[in-house]
């Protein structure tokens, strides 16, 4: 389909960009890498008024590391961000799931704030946010400001970002030095979103006992999910294959399963306790 009339308007600034918004009163839209928001236009689930292109505003490029986080600029590529030095050697479990998000076209050209920004149910990116406690910077009339990942996406396509503000950056918490991470998706064929993603990052200290672990679900659900019950369940318990999987069994406990034409919600269930396990024995193999 062909999208409806807009204008088009680029801008240089972060300031030049709430300013377009604000002068177009809601009917702005912002668009960098447009991966996420085209397709909504060419099938007028979308219909702005503008589209305020930010894709050269140079600050909010680059990834750099500050303390215990990695800071990754909104308008960083999925292929920057995967293949970034800083991200595979303090936040690699970051960089494996970007690595397998859609096709090397979309990971070109897409970028981390507009993946986040969007708040698509059926994203890989937000179960490495939700596993590495990611906090999103913004900047809007107000000045700037910073959310948790999990206050900041409330539902299938809609998140906290206050109108007339612009995404700025993610950061994503350093796990200790001896965990391991992995990330597992159950693709859709078609489309090669994950009906189910999981990350987990995961430590052992003394006598194989489980002092660090964090997981998160993506897919299942309107939104992503910490399996909390799964870390309850493992924390403090000594490493073992029966111990994995009586955790995993409560992967699901924590989300709300959809149910569509591709899968049921009691499959989705299944497909938890399935995925998680595998993710599991994945990082203390």
């Amino acid at each position: 389909m062909i999208p409806s009339k807009f204008d088009y308007v680029r801008v240089n600034s972060i300031d030049e960009a709430i300013q377009q918004l604000q002068q177009f009163n809601g009917e702005g839209k912002l668009i960098a890498g447009g991966h996420s928001l085209v397709p909504l236009l060419k099938f007028r689930l979308s219909e702005p008024g503008a589209l305020i292109d930010i894709s050269r505003i140079a600050e909010l490029k680059g990834v750099r590391k500050e303390g215990d986080r990695i800071v990754i600029g909104a308008l960083t590529t999925h292929f920057q961000v995967a293949n970034e030095p800083i991200v595979q050697q303090y936040t690699p479990v970051l960089s494996e799931t970007v690595r397998q998000i859609g096709d090397l076209q979309v990971r070109n050209r897409g970028t981390i704030g507009g993946n986040i920004a969007h708040a698509d149910p059926a994203a890989d990116l937000p179960a490495a946010a939700y596993a590495l406690d990611a906090e999103i910077a913004f900047y809007g009339e107000d000045g700037p400001e910073t959310m948790n990942i999990d206050s900041f996406i409330v539902g299938p396509l809609i998140t906290m970002l206050p109108e007339n503000s612009v995404l700025t950056s993610v950061s994503f918490a350093i796990p200790p030095a001896h965990t391991k991470s992995a990330y597992l998706k159950f693709f859709h064929p078609a489309s090669g979103y994950p009906v189910i993603g999981v990350a987990v990052v995961a430590g052992v200290g003394d006598n194989d006992v489980i002092d660090y672990i964090k997981i998160a679900i993506t897919g299942v659900g309107d939104v992503p999910y910490r399996a909390t019950s799964v870390e309850n369940k493992l924390l403090g318990q000594t490493l073992s294959a029966t111990m994995i999987k009586e955790a995993a069994q409560l992967a699901a406990d924590d989300g709300e399963m959809a149910s569509d034409l591709y899968s049921s919600e009691e499959y989705r269930r299944n497909l938890c306790k399935v995925y998680t396990e595998r993710a599991l024995r994945s990082v203390f193999h």
